[in-house]
């Protein structure tokens, strides 16, 4: 499957969504709402930090990562 990225204007952006969605060969994620879980699960893990209930990393273990 192919991958192509698109710029619509915001005024026909939920109409095009829409017209995209019923086609049978196209495959619409939400990214949007996907980078929002990610980023709310992210400050969980800051706040339970802050509040000592998860170890703190330190930043040359987290260079270590990437």
């Amino acid at each position: 499957m192919k991958q192509l990225t698109l710029s619509v204007a915001d005024s026909k952006f939920e109409a095009f969504l829409e017209f995209i969605k019923a086609l049978d060969y196209v495959k619409v994620e939400d990214a949007e709402e996907k980078a929002l879980e990610e980023l709310q699960s992210s400050l969980d893990q800051v706040k339970l930090m802050q509040e000592g209930k998860l170890p703190k990393q330190s930043a040359s273990d987290f260079l270590n990562e990437l």
